[in-house]
C-alpha cells in the first residue's frame, strides 16, 4: 500500500451523473465531486440519485477532504448527503462554493461545514496530497481541472470541460499551464467522454451569439428565453443583447434568479443598471419591449415556462407575435414534455426557435478535437475515460488509440467501484467495492430504502389513490362529476376524507385555465400535486397517486 496509489469511481463511469471519485494513498483519502443524477422512468417518489455512501461512512475516518470541479448538480448535489456521513472541509472556487452554500442551507448545515476557495495555478495541500487547480471551460463558469501530485505521481482529473479559448465570461481554458503539467510528467488521466463519439471542436459559448442577433432583429413581440439556470454565459449574451436593442429584462424561475444574484454579486455577470425590471412590472410594459427568462427548458409543468405555456404564470403570458427561444440541450426522456410546451405555445401564436432551425445552444463537453489537444498538452502514460454511458467510454477509448495519444494498453476501462490501482509503472483494477444508488424522495431531505421503491413499483407503499375525471377534449368542461378510487390507503368508511378529497379534486379542476384542462399531462401533474399536499397535510402518508383522465 505504501508506494500504490488507489483511485475509485463510486459513480460517473457508465452513467450521467453521481460523479464521484475518491483518491487514496496509505491513510488519507479525498473525494472529487459529489454528483447526483435523475431518476429514470419507474423510481415514483423519487426526486433525484446519488452514490451509495457505504465506502465513505466506513472509511470517513480517513477521508481528509471534497475537492469540487465546478457546481453542476451532477458534481455538487449530492453533497450535502455526504457531509452528513462525513463533516470535512469543502474545496472550490468562488462561484462553485456560491452555488453549495445555497443547497448547505437548504440542509442546515451552512454554519456546520468549512468551505475554502481554491483558485486557479494556486496549489494547496491535503495530507500527501499536492492539488493544483486549473482554469477550463465549460457551460458553467468557475470550473478548474484538479492536478493532484501524490508519492507515486502525478493525475489529472479534468472535470467537464471544452477548449473555449473565447469563453463569454471569465478566463478562457488555461493550455498554457496543462503543457507545463504535461512536462514535468503525468502518470494518469481522468477525462470527460460526454461527447467522445463526435468529431471536431465543441463550439465557443461565443459562437450562439448570431443566432441570437437574428431574433432579436426579427421578434415583433416579447422575446421569452428559456435555458439551464447555471448556463451562465448565455444569461450574459442575453443581457447583452437586450441592453443593445434597449429592451428590458425580467427573470422568472427560482433557480434561475438565484444564480443571476449569485453571477453578478461575484462579478461573473455584467449587468448594465437599469436593465432589469420585477417580475411584477412585465405588463407596464409592451411586448417589443420586453425580455423574459424564464426557467424551465426540458417542459417541467411546474417551472416558469412551463407555467407560461399554458397560461397559468400570474406575470407573464404568450401573446401572438412572441418569439420564444429554447436554449438549452434536450435531455434524454424529455422530448415529449418538450414537444408540447412548444405546441401550447404555437397555439398561442408564438413562434418557437431551438436547436432545430438556428444555433441557440452550445455544448459544454469535449469532442474529439477537443480531448485530443488537452491529451496532447497533458501527455499521460495512462489513460481513463469517465463521464459517459458505456458506448461514450468505449468510443473515447476508440479515439484516443486510433489517433495515436496512447497506446491500447495503457488505457484502462473501468466501472463505478473498481479499485484502481496506480504506481509509477503500471495500472490495473485490483479489487471492487459496494457501489449502487441512494434513492432520495420528494422533499430531496430523505433517503428511500431500495425496498421502498420496490414495494412503490407493486403498488404497496401507502395505497394508491386514483382520481377519475372525464373531460371534453375541446372545451374542458368535466362531462361527469370526479371519481375516486382508494386501494391499500383508506377505510371505505372513512366518508370524511373522501368527501375532503373531492373537494380538492373538484376545487382544482376549477382553477385551471382551459389550456391545462385540454391537455392531459398537465392536468394530471396539478391534480395529484394539490391531493398529495392534502393528504401529506391531512394524514402523514404518501399513498401512489395516479390520475385518470378520460376525454368525452
Amino acid at each position: 500500500m505504501s508506494n500504490t496509489l488507489e483511485v475509485i469511481p463510486l459513480g460517473g463511469i457508465g452513467e450521467f451523473g453521481m460523479n464521484m471519485m475518491v483518491v487514496r494513498y496509505g491513510d488519507d483519502m479525498i473525494a472529487i465531486d459529489c454528483g447526483l443524477m435523475f431518476p429514470e422512468d419507474g423510481l415514483p417518489g423519487v426526486d433525484f440519485v446519488i452514490p451509495d455512501l457505504t465506502f465513505i461512512a466506513d472509511n470517513k475516518h480517513l477521508l481528509r477532504a471534497i475537492v469540487l470541479t465546478h457546481g453542476h448538480e451532477d458534481h455538487i448535489g449530492a453533497l450535502p448527503f455526504v457531509l452528513k456521513t462525513a463533516n470535512v472541509p469543502v474545496y472550490g472556487t468562488r462561484f462553485t462554493l456560491g452555488l453549495v452554500e445555497g443547497r448547505l442551507h437548504e440542509h442546515d448545515l451552512a454554519q456546520k461545514v468549512q468551505l475554502n476557495i481554491i483558485k486557479p495555478r494556486e496549489s494547496f495541500s491535503i495530507g500527501p496530497f499536492s492539488i493544483e487547480p486549473v482554469r477550463v471551460s465549460h457551460s458553467l463558469v468557475d470550473c478548474v481541472a484538479l492536478a493532484v501530485s501524490t508519492p507515486v505521481g502525478t493525475i489529472v482529473h479534468t472535470g467537464d470541460f471544452k477548449v473555449d479559448e473565447t469563453p463569454v465570461c471569465g478566463s478562457a481554458i488555461d493550455l498554457t499551464r496543462l503543457r507545463e503539467i504535461g512536462d514535468k510528467g503525468v502518470l494518469a488521466l481522468f477525462t470527460d467522454s460526454t461527447n467522445a463519439e463526435s468529431p471536431g471542436r465543441t463550439g465557443s459559448e461565443k459562437s450562439v451569439i448570431p443566432a441570437f442577433e437574428d431574433v432579436f432583429e426579427q421578434a415583433d413581440g416579447k422575446i421569452v428565453v428559456t435555458c439551464f439556470s447555471s448556463s451562465i454565459h448565455r444569461l450574459q449574451i442575453i443581457f447583452d443583447m437586450a441592453y443593445e436593442f434597449h429592451k428590458k429584462v425580467a427573470v422568472l424561475g427560482r433557480s434561475i434568479q438565484r444564480n443571476v444574484e449569485l453571477g453578478d454579486s461575484l462579478r461573473f455577470l455584467d449587468i448594465p443598471d437599469g436593465l432589469m425590471i420585477n417580475p411584477n412590472d412585465i405588463k407596464k410594459y409592451e411586448g417589443e419591449e420586453l425580455v423574459v427568462i424564464a426557467s424551465g427548458c426540458q417542459g417541467e409543468p411546474a417551472s416558469a415556462m412551463g407555467r407560461i405555456a399554458v397560461d397559468a404564470h400570474k406575470q407573464c403570458a404568450i401573446d401572438k407575435g412572441d418569439t420564444v427561444v429554447l436554449s438549452g440541450r434536450i435531455i434524454p426522456g424529455n422530448e415529449r414534455s418538450i414537444s408540447r410546451m412548444m405546441g401550447n405555445i404555437f397555439k398561442k401564436g408564438g413562434t418557437v426557435v431551438d436547436s432545430s432551425v438556428a444555433r441557440v445552444h452550445v455544448s459544454g463537453h469535449p469532442k474529439q478535437d477537443d480531448l485530443r489537444i488537452v491529451t496532447e498538452a497533458l501527455r499521460p502514460k495512462f489513460y481513463i475515460p469517465i463521464h459517459g454511458e458505456p458506448r461514450q467510454l468505449f468510443r473515447h477509448k476508440d479515439f484516443v488509440v486510433s489517433a495515436g495519444l496512447v497506446t491500447e494498453r495503457n488505457v484502462l476501462m473501468c466501472e463505478s467501484g473498481d479499485v484502481i490501482a496506480l504506481d509509477s509503472d503500471s495500472i490495473r483494477v485490483h479489487a471492487k467495492v459496494l457501489v449502487g444508488r441512494t434513492f432520495i424522495d420528494s422533499t430531496g431531505m430523505e433517503e428511500v430504502a431500495e425496498m421502498v421503491v420496490r414495494d412503490r413499483r407493486n403498488l404497496s407503499y401507502d395505497g394508491f389513490v386514483m382520481p377519475i375525471v372525464a373531460f371534453n377534449p375541446t372545451s374542458g368542461a368535466m362531462e361527469t362529476d370526479p371519481e375516486l378510487v382508494t386501494v391499500g390507503f383508506m377505510d371505505d368508511s372513512d366518508k370524511q376524507m373522501l368527501t375532503e378529497m373531492k373537494d380538492v379534486l373538484e376545487s382544482t379542476i376549477k382553477a385551471a385555465g382551459h389550456d391545462e384542462r385540454t391537455d392531459g399531462s398537465i392536468m394530471k401533474d396539478r391534480i395529484r400535486i394539490s391531493l398529495k399536499r392534502h393528504i401529506q397535510k391531512a394524514t402523514g402518508r404518501r399513498p401512489v397517486i395516479i390520475p385518470v383522465i378520460m376525454e368525452i
